[in-house]
């Protein structure tokens, strides 16, 4: 008899994920850009601000690639190594230590509060707005993660291998 493998998948997997690329793709572009504009101005707001947008510029593209590649494969139904829900617990918890530790050190680096009297479009405002997409995207790995773990918990993520009767080897 022959089994056939059965896609892993919960039903919040697909949204989170979705959620998780959108919020890498803002991020990557405005880190992107104040690396950009800070490397030809040669000005920063502190010492170590250029490395801080480097790291939530690395933690973007390592989000963006990954996360789309979950949602691919999450919704194609592909059973793969890399869409395992062990694989993706480790990568949620991986994922969720740089966003904590990038937003957690932005928070103390950034220059401004809560930039009042600032332009609309002001450096202020854009740092303010990197550690807002980092702190959303710490809270939805942080999430995604618990939900995932809970949903292994429930015995849901156990069954990997169904019977099919009907087909012989």
């Amino acid at each position: 008899m022959r089994y056939r493998r059965v896609a892993m998948r919960a039903d919040y997997h697909p949204f989170l994920f979705t959620l998780m690329t959108l919020t890498a793709a803002a991020e990557l572009g405005l880190t992107a850009f104040l690396i950009s504009a800070g490397n030809e101005a040669r000005t920063w707001s502190s010492p170590g601000y250029h490395s801080l947008l480097i790291l939530m510029c690395f933690s973007s593209a390592w989000t963006l690639l990954f996360s789309t590649a979950y949602v691919l494969w999450i919704v194609d139904g592909a059973v793969h190594i890399l869409a395992q829900v062990a694989s993706s617990v480790i990568w949620l918890l991986l994922t969720s230590i740089l966003w904590g530790l990038g937003a957690g050190f932005m928070h103390n680096a950034r220059t401004g509060g809560n930039c009042a009297g600032h332009a609309p479009i002001s450096r202020c405002r854009q740092t303010l707005t990197v550690e807002a997409l980092g702190w959303t995207e710490f809270s939805l790995c942080c999430v995604t993660l618990i939900a995932t773990l809970l949903w292994m918990r429930s015995g849901l993520g156990k069954k990997k291998l169904t019977r099919d009767s009907r087909t012989f080897v």
